[in-house]
This record gives structure tokens, sequence and C-alpha cells, in this order.
């Protein structure tokens, strides 16, 4: 046995297993965005794993195809998700919020509704 096939073995015994943790976790974030009660859990559920679960995806990808322009594509991809999951998230749970989307019997603490009452007061005066 050589040595770069030892590292191709090892590479691909990683990248099968990012692949698979990945794709569990993108599946778990589907399943939750369809079976939570209320639009936050949700969010939730559609942002954190299904991030997690495409960076490791992106990272098996990247281990099996071990090309320099297409890791760096994936990289770039990955980045893209990082930076625009969570904001796009904070923006449809505000909007669900303004809208009356939101169930206000299952939050343990509701600051934007002090934060709003305070900037009215505020442009009241």
């Amino acid at each position: 046995m050589t040595a770069g096939s030892g590292w191709d073995t090892l590479a691909d015994v990683v990248s099968v297993v990012a692949l698979l943790g990945g794709s569990f976790l993108v599946l778990a974030a589907g399943v939750g965005a369809l079976r939570f009660p209320d639009l936050l859990a949700r969010m939730h559920a559609g942002t954190k794993p299904q991030v997690l679960g495409l960076v490791l995806v992106l990272v098996g990808l990247g281990l099996r195809l071990r090309s320099g322009g297409a890791v760096w594509a994936l990289v770039l991809v990955a980045v893209f998700g990082l930076l625009t999951a969570p904001v796009a998230a904070h923006m449809v749970g505000r909007a669900g919020y303004r809208t009356g989307k939101v169930r206000n019997d299952l939050l343990v603490a509701d600051e934007l509704t002090r934060d709003l009452r305070e900037a009215r007061t505020r442009d009241d005066v």
C-alpha cells in the first residue's frame, strides 16, 4: 500500500461520513420545518441544522472531488450560506412577528414588544 492510496482511502471514508451526516441534518431540518407548531420553531429547525448540514455536505464533496477550483467554489458556497441563512431567518422572524404570525403564548421572553413600545413612545414625544 502506498502513502497516496492511504490518504485517498481516509479522505473517501471521511467524505462518506460527512455526506451522510450532512444529509441527515438537512433531512431533519426539512422534517422540523414541516412538523413544528409555530413560525419561530420552524425557522429554528430550518436554519440551524440546515446550515451545518450544508457545510458537512460541502466538506464531503470537497474531500471527494479534491480539485482546487472545485474546492474553492465549494468554500464560496459555504461562506454564502453561512452569511445569508441567519440574516434571512432574522428577517422572516421579524416580519412574522410584526404581522402577528408568532404565538405569544409560546414566547419565554418578549423583548421586541417592549422595544417597539419604547420606540413608539419616543416617536410620540
